[in-house]
């Protein structure tokens, strides 16, 4: 049984997602929720599903060690960012070599980076008048939005969507594809394996 570990930020539509698809797996377990926010909503989802959730300063996240104490008690594989507003310090990247992996809402390269996050990209890519937009999946290193990618699939735009139109057509791609391309990287990872995946695969 690979055990995962989601990181959230705020509200935690995703996290929630991914507990439930994983709900009556044999193989893999959402078994912690792990946030730098103690009053984001995704804490109530944790509750609802019955899953223990934590929270922990910035501090603490930049220093590791009361974070991976509470991982390797819960005996955590695996580590999924769902909306998670930190960057990720080395500490958690040598305790989780290739074994962190985030969700990026558009079509990485392109509109990565610090401050690219959640409606700020959607905006970005609005006004950039994008013919499409997407979601990446990819391993999480030391700089924002720059790690091997993993999955990426696509959505067309029309000129006349706004950023709440796409925020919705990536967030429908978000909640169909991650659970899927999470349980194919998990148990790759696991068993010493990370390449890119195809959507073929899925």
């Amino acid at each position: 049984m690979v055990k995962i570990a989601i990181f959230a930020s705020g509200n935690g539509s995703n996290a929630e997602n991914i507990i439930r698809y994983f709900k009556d797996s044999e193989d893999i377990c959402v078994s912690v929720i792990v946030s730098n926010n103690r009053n984001a909503y995704v804490h109530q989802r944790a509750l609802e599903c019955g899953i223990p959730s934590f929270t922990f300063t910035k501090e603490e996240f930049e220093k590791g060690d009361s974070v991976i104490r509470i991982l390797k008690e819960h005996e955590i594989d695996f580590i999924v960012l769902a909306g998670f507003m930190l960057k990720i310090t080395y500490p958690l990247l040598e305790a989780y070599p290739e074994r962190i992996v985030n969700i990026h809402p558009a079509l990485l390269p392109k509109y990565g980076g610090k401050g690219m996050y959640g409606d700020n990209v959607h905006k970005a890519v609005v006004l950039a008048k994008e013919p499409e937009s997407g979601i990446t999946v990819h391993y999480v290193n030391e700089h924002y939005d720059e790690g091997n990618i993993i999955f990426q699939v696509k959505c067309d735009l029309h000129p006349d969507d706004t950023h709440d139109v796409v925020a919705q057509k990536v967030h429908a791609l978000e909640y169909e594809y991650f659970p899927r391309v999470i349980e194919k990287v998990a148990k790759r990872a696991c068993r010493g394996y990370d390449d890119v995946i195809p959507e073929s695969m899925l």
